[in-house]
């Protein structure tokens, strides 16, 4: 068993990657990515449909960048420069027409906004919460297990946290239904059957391959590796200074995001490739029940939306089975 498990892994990460379809949620819409473009479909006040075809924004066509093992710290930077852009014209669209469209340096600002947000919710803000437990005499310094154990805790705690926080927000439950909707379209079209409004409806709202199970998988293998590889840090390495040590500690975290983001961007689209394996549910499992938090059962308008937009994601290759709602297509965007 262990063996077949080992080959198989090793069979996945040396085979191919097939495009796949993927989506997010944004403001009124969704978007879809298929190959090198993705479509932005949105839903006017006035109950209308439009959609539109742009150019994914990548950096993983290089050929080292695509490579298995390097491509999930890449692929994760260009998920957030398009979903930062998709949200930004969503929110554009839906308000008819209404404000301008994002700029070269306004989306540089807010991606380093950002990334400086989840560095701080994420990153600094547990590693001194397990400072505090250790002057609570509750746990031990960052040289120790427990340290990270804590650390590891307070991530999970505020992850969470912040899920239920936003979700009172009525814009983000309405996206929250939008994101359920993706997930139920993209079933529809893998499981190769009619993709239509009424079809997809049918199907689970949650998605193995889901960013929210990606997010779960960057978080649990950073405790693990933080766990062991900080401590070893420190053994070779020992700065006298406690502030100069524990700023150490923490830089030394963020250059490990790209190691643990390219193996949870490997282990999740290992974990959706085993099917309906014991092991495979196994690994999907945390993941999605965490959904249950971001996705919420989404309407027929909703639904609408979603098939809406992987038609025109889907161009000229959309199969006959698919059959999209009537929208109106926009000219595609000139972004590069």
């Amino acid at each position: 068993m262990t063996f077949s498990l080992v080959s198989g892994f090793v069979r996945f990460v040396c085979a191919a990657q097939e495009p796949l379809v993927g989506g997010q949620a944004v403001m009124e819409g969704v978007m879809m990515r298929h190959g090198g473009a993705y479509a932005l479909a949105v839903r006017h006040p006035d109950g209308s449909i439009v959609a539109e075809r742009r150019p994914w924004f990548s950096l993983t066509q290089a050929p080292f960048l695509s490579k298995p093992f390097v491509r999930g710290f890449p692929t994760l930077i260009e998920t957030l420069v398009n979903g930062i852009k998709a949200l930004n014209r969503s929110a554009q669209q839906s308000a008819e027409g209404a404000g301008e469209e994002i700029q070269g340096w306004q989306l540089v600002m807010t991606l380093l906004l950002a990334l400086a947000l989840a560095i701080g919710l994420f990153v600094v803000a547990p590693h001194l919460m397990s400072i505090g437990m250790n002057w609570l005499k509750l746990g031990g310094g960052v040289e120790g297990l427990s340290f990270h154990l804590w650390d590891g805790v307070f991530k999970f705690l505020i992850f969470i946290g912040y899920i239920l926080l936003i979700s009172f927000v009525p814009d983000i439950r309405r996206v929250f239904q939008y994101h359920g909707a993706e997930h139920k379209v993209i079933r529809a079209f893998e499981a190769e059957g009619e993709i239509t409004v009424q079809e997809a409806a049918r199907y689970s709202r949650l998605h193995p391959r889901c960013g929210t199970t990606f997010l779960l998988f960057v978080l649990s293998i950073s405790i693990l590796l933080h766990a062991v590889l900080v401590p070893l840090l420190f053994m070779f390495w020992t700065p006298e200074h406690a502030v100069i040590k524990h700023a150490a500690a923490i830089v030394f975290k963020l250059l490990l995001m790209i190691p643990i983001s390219a193996l949870a961007y490997v282990l999740i689209g290992y974990a959706a490739a085993l099917g309906d394996t014991w092991i495979g549910a196994v690994l999907r499992a945390p993941g999605m029940l965490l959904q249950m938090l971001t996705t919420y059962e989404p309407d027929t308008e909703h639904i609408e939306v979603a098939v809406a937009a992987l038609a025109e994601a889907l161009g000229e290759e959309a199969p006959e089975r698919l059959r999209a709602p009537m929208y109106q297509p926009m000219e595609s965007g000139t972004e590069s």
